[in-house]
């Protein structure tokens, strides 16, 4: 069970998982080494799986952003899985939903071209429904 301590860890985690132990530590009022302890404790039950960055895909040159809703034809979806496994460049995630499709791919494109190739190839697996974000 978690107090409210360690959720305030995970709070100041989740905004910046770069700070030291010390640093952490004096967000939530505890000494490094206490700090310390209770971040390995999360980390072995699990709480904690691990830690990332987030990357700017405008900046790197994907201006598309784009949701894809997949539906499928049969429901043997392997094709289709290993397809999405070989365009990762491009797949920023891929949820298995209910509803009005099988997936959710969330994807970034550099441009029309290559979304547009991208799209062309997924129609040899499944049918779409494409929505581009025009803002946040």
């Amino acid at each position: 069970m978690l107090d409210n301590t360690d959720m305030r860890i995970l709070d100041e985690l989740s905004k910046n998982s770069r700070l030291t132990m010390k640093e952490l530590g004096e967000k939530v009022h505890l000494t490094g080494p206490a700090v310390s302890a209770r971040v390995a404790k999360l980390e072995d039950q699990g709480v904690i799986e691990g830690y990332s960055i987030k990357v700017n895909r405008v900046k790197l040159g994907c201006f598309i952003h784009a949701f894809i809703t997949i539906i499928t034809q049969s429901i043997y979806h392997q094709p289709y899985l290993s397809f999405i496994k070989k365009q990762e460049q491009h797949i920023i995630n891929n949820y298995k939903i209910s509803g009005d499709g099988c997936y959710l791919l969330e994807c970034q494109f550099p441009s029309n071209e290559i979304l547009n190739d991208f799209l062309k190839a997924l129609n040899e697996y499944a049918n779409y429904k494409l929505s581009i974000v025009i803002g946040k």
